[in-house]
């Protein structure tokens, strides 16, 4: 009997299809893919490899453009908090790397840098988030002086984030969309503002460049339901039972007891736990898919085993694969279980879950 170890099946046939389907939405629009927390826990490399239609990606960190370029992705990578050190533009230009730029900082020490290869930048303007941006009114002097800059590639790029995009009844999306065209419609610059729920629901929204992450492995953005027609989930999280047993009405499972059986059971231990990325918060009652059925989570989740009610008749047996997340079981509705959101659950994924490319 082969018993399988906490795996994150990646399906990258669903990759492509979903981006496909993201460029159905918004055809005239490139793509700027992101990438970032390991390709959402999915692997940087990876992704990036599996997305040859990309017209460029979107990293965090520095680091994580690096990884890029020595992986041989010759693509635009932009770093989606810019820079933060001024020393840090040396290795932006030669490794030809885009920044956006959202500070004072950043601005000064672009204008006075000495580079060799001017830099691509894209100007952060900050619409109502209240993260990263400029203000509205420093917009003009920015703007003039990156266009100015021996320093910079022309043209520049402008853009801006949206806070509220996956509630389609926020008003602040409006809001915010008619304060970037309001500033930015006399310049003549490409523009940039849809993240995944821009991309599903506010096409006014989409400009020039649309930045897909969350929906692009096969994930909800929105607030409310979590079906979309056509996109299917990348990573489908398994492991398998490593013990199957009977216990009592009035037994109780799992470190403090914080479950107690109503009747006579059979209880099963999947070996996965909280230092595989699954969490620890998960609550009684999160499902469990076994043998094509869902099955209730019972007990606290523990480092390495989680423990589930397979009910008294069940035919399960050791070795059996269980899925946490993924095809089947989509993972918004374990994320809703344990009280946190999707794009944590596949960020947390550790590095002792083996990988493993569906067929």
């Amino acid at each position: 009997m082969a018993l399988h170890t906490a795996t994150a099946v990646i399906d990258l046939h669903a990759l492509s299809n979903n981006y496909q389907l993201i460029k159905s939405l918004s055809p005239d629009a490139k793509i700027l893919a992101v990438l970032k927390a390991n390709g959402y826990g999915h692997g940087l490399e990876r992704i990036a490899n599996a997305l040859p239609d990309a017209d460029a990606f979107g990293v965090a960190r520095i680091d994580e453009a690096l990884a890029l370029r020595a992986a041989g992705i010759e693509k635009p990578i932009v770093l989606l908090e810019g820079f933060f050190a001024k020393e840090d533009i040396e290795t932006l230009s030669v490794n030809n790397l885009q920044t956006i730029v959202h500070n004072e900082q950043q601005l000064s020490a672009i204008v006075n840098a000495n580079v060799d290869s001017p830099l691509k930048v894209w100007l952060k303007i900050d619409t109502g988030m209240h993260r990263l941006g400029i203000n509205p009114e420093q917009l003009a002097r920015f703007y003039q002086a990156l266009i100015q800059s021996k320093n910079v590639q022309q043209p520049i790029i402008l853009m801006s984030h949206l806070g509220c995009a996956d509630d389609k009844n926020n008003p602040k999306t409006s809001q915010q969309i008619s304060l970037f065209n309001e500033l930015t419609s006399a310049l003549p610059s490409e523009k940039s503002m849809a993240n995944s729920a821009g991309v599903l629901q506010w096409p006014e929204s989409h400009y020039q460049w649309i930045r897909p992450g969350l929906l692009m492995y096969g994930v909800s953005p929105l607030a409310a339901g979590i079906n979309i027609e056509g996109i299917e989930p990348v990573m489908t999280l398994q492991s398998s039972l490593i013990s199957v047993r009977e216990i009592a009405a009035g037994e109780s499972v799992g470190y403090s007891g914080t479950w107690t059986s109503e009747k006579n059971t059979r209880i099963g231990v999947v070996a996965i736990g909280y230092g595989d990325g699954y969490p620890r918060h998960a609550a009684n009652g999160t499902p469990v898919l076994i043998n094509g059925r869902r099955v209730p989570l019972i007990g606290r989740v523990s480092m390495d085993m989680i423990s589930v009610d397979l009910g008294e008749n069940s035919l399960d047996q050791v070795g059996d694969i269980a899925t946490l997340w993924g095809k089947g079981l989509p993972v918004e509705e374990v994320a809703v279980f344990a009280t946190t959101i999707p794009y944590e659950l596949l960020c947390n994924i550790t590095r002792r879950v083996h990988v493993q490319l569906a067929e």
